[in-house]
């Protein structure tokens, strides 16, 4: 059953009253000094260390060889447009002024914030990149909460999320639930296995559904992975049969961007309901029998237009 979320409360801080002063940055850089020798023996040069001014912890600036830093494996794909964008304005600058974060990882570097600066630079033709280099390697899993360049939308959500889980499920056996921060949503795990195996879903469709009865797994990772395949697989199922309405209604003259909306939301079992907790299972099975009753006749276009919400290809 899924939680109850419970709103959390910002206590409010006075002024200037957290974190470090100006001159307490410079001292106790000792876990990133530890790590410039390394730095310099993969060819790049330290050019700082300090410590965050809000958390204290230890950061490098550094400069380091183009062709030693690269993406984490489980990242979005770039956006080529973007890319040319950034290309622009580091040329008409002449600078490049925004350094990438990265951690260390078996004698190279992996950026979880910055592909599309690493990509502008490294088609410029550019021999180095200025970076933040992290001692702590799991900031590379925290890539949601640090992207802020271009903003995901909810397909490249998912799918980040997803394969950050196969990544992590490589390396031990902790509960999904422990990485509640990395994963923002569990909607976003299974519809990020969703997406793996059709490209073109409209996951927005089913967001609003899923976001409420889905929940972060208190299984071994591994076994969180696969569970998530199965909800793929049910979701796919609904995908399916809302995919044959929308062509019947289609072949009868409709051809609202809505119409995919409208037919989820007319057989979602909880639309109107306020309880907080429902069984992931039983709520996809209403789902997909609602959907083989629906009733094309009894379907007129002002209905549609009412109903308009977010276009079936989200992006």
């Amino acid at each position: 059953m899924a939680k109850k979320k419970k709103a959390v409360r910002r206590k409010k801080q006075a002024a200037a009253s957290i974190g470090l002063s100006p001159a307490e940055t410079h001292t106790g850089t000792g876990a990133a000094d530890a790590m410039a020798p390394l730095v310099e023996r993969d060819g790049g040069v330290v050019l700082a260390a300090y410590r965050d001014p809000f958390g204290g912890k230890p950061v490098l600036i550094v400069a380091l060889p183009i062709d030693r830093v690269e993406p984490t494996p489980f990242q979005r794909d770039p956006s080529d447009p973007h890319v040319k964008r950034l290309m622009t304005v580091i040329e008409t600058l002449d600078r490049f002024l925004d350094p990438i974060i990265v951690v260390r990882h078996d004698n190279r570097y992996w950026t979880p914030n910055g592909n599309h600066r690493l990509q502008a630079m490294r088609r410029l033709g550019a021999k180095a990149v200025v970076a933040l280099l992290i001692p702590e390697a799991d900031v590379a899993y925290q890539i949601l909460a640090l992207n802020t360049e271009k903003a995901h939308n909810l397909r490249e959500k998912s799918l980040e999320t997803i394969r950050m889980a196969r990544a992590l499920a490589s390396q031990g056996r902790e509960p999904e639930e422990a990485f509640a921060f990395q994963f923002e949503q569990p909607s976003f795990l299974t519809l990020g296995a969703a997406y793996e195996s059709r490209p073109r879903l409209s996951g927005a469709v089913y967001q609003s559904v899923l976001r409420r009865i889905d929940e972060f797994l208190d299984k071994p990772l591994p076994k969180a992975v696969v569970e998530r395949e199965r909800r793929a697989r049910l979701v796919l199922a609904v995908d399916d049969r809302v995919t044959t309405i929308v062509d019947k209604l289609k072949a009868r003259g409709l051809t609202s961007p809505y119409l995919r909306p409208f037919v989820v939301a007319r057989i979602n079992p909880i639309r109107f309901s306020k309880a907080t907790s429902f069984d992931f299972d039983e709520v996809l099975q209403k789902m997909a029998t609602a959907a083989g009753k629906f009733n094309i006749d009894r379907v007129r276009p002002d209905q549609v237009t009412r109903a308009a919400g977010p276009p079936a290809d989200e992006g």
